[in-house]
């Protein structure tokens, strides 16, 4: 089954590493995935999150976009409900002023944060409820169609920056059917109602000036490596950091501490976030990934290579994209 290949960058800080060191392998691994004949590479708005530097989201996409040429380049998303619908469009209407036909813009209504966040941020609680109406405001102004007199996004105004609407559960699946918008699931981290949320929006889908057909995104994990024994062990070590950041509360454990934690249920239940994982010598990831494509009924992969080790992390895009002949 031949679908599009992309890549979500989660911009990790590693230990030891500085935001710095997080931007420059980026923009390393931008350079490389676009000789390599990935589609697209996004990057997710998060905050207050020390191990990932991607909070300014469209600073970081236009960074990336000054140092590569042609690979497109957008947001996985911008959690809108943190922002003006103005803002985002004179944002991304910037960039793509400066980098034309190589932006795009995915959408999502969490807040990207804890509760503390969400009130440093100044946003409101409720502010998500308004999401599908911001879409729409938003995408106005992105189409020189504002939807309050008198103002415009400037850039921005008929830019016609491509939306997709991301989520993981039933609510994205139908806003997106119902507006015409491209659907982004987020199965590399939320599995659980992939199928249902995928056939709802290829079923009720209404074509938009934006798209005719549907289309739909899967985020997976991937670890490929020369052998299966190097990628497991590159996978271990990828929820052993998950565990220990997500359920150690700051503490320092030991190797046996973390895979005690790991055993516990809270551990499995991190564990079951991977649910969707690709992981072996580059024929047993490809043979993976054409069946979990027929599974999601994707158009476009959207990789997540967990590996920790950066080496690790680019070889697995490399053997990636040479299995799936993405330069040929």
């Amino acid at each position: 089954m031949t679908v599009a290949l992309s890549v979500l960058d989660l911009a990790h800080i590693g230990d030891g590493e500085t935001a710095a060191d997080s931007f420059s392998a980026s923009v390393d691994m931008a350079q490389r995935a676009e000789r390599w004949g990935y589609h697209r590479i996004w990057y997710a708005e998060h905050h207050n999150m020390p191990t990932i530097a991607s909070s300014a989201t469209s600073v970081l996409i236009g960074h990336v976009a000054a140092k590569t040429s042609s690979i497109r380049l957008g947001a996985g998303g911008i959690m809108l409900p943190n922002h003006s619908p103005l803002t985002i469009a004179e944002q991304f209407g910037t960039l793509e002023t400066l980098f034309p036909g190589r932006i795009d813009l995915g959408l999502g209504r969490a807040p990207g944060s804890d509760q503390r966040t969400m009130r440093a941020l100044r946003r409101d609680p409720t502010s998500a409820d308004s999401f599908p109406q911001d879409v729409l405001e938003l995408q106005g102004y992105l189409a020189g169609e504002t939807r309050i007199a008198g103002v415009n996004a400037t850039p921005g105004y008929g830019t016609n920056v491509p939306l997709y609407v991301l989520g993981s559960s039933m609510f994205g699946a139908q806003l997106a059917a119902l507006l015409g918008l491209p659907y982004a699931f987020a199965s590399h981290f939320a599995p659980d109602a992939l199928e249902a949320a995928t056939s709802h929006y290829r079923k009720e889908f209404q074509p938009s000036a934006q798209l005719s057909e549907p289309y739909v995104i899967a985020g997976v994990n991937v670890i490929a490596a020369d052998t299966t024994e190097y990628a497991e062990q590159q996978l271990l070590e990828a929820k052993r950091y998950r565990a220990g950041r997500m359920l150690a509360q700051g503490r320092k454990l030991s190797t046996e501490e973390i895979d005690a934690l790991l055993a516990s249920p809270a551990g499995r239940q991190v564990q079951s976030m991977a649910r969707y994982s690709a992981v072996g010598t580059p024929d047993e990831v490809d043979d993976y990934l054409d069946k979990f494509a027929k599974q999601a009924q994707a158009d476009e992969l959207m990789v997540v290579s967990s590996a920790v080790d950066r080496t690790a992390w680019l070889r697995s895009l490399e053997l990636l994209a040479d299995v799936r002949g993405l330069g040929d």
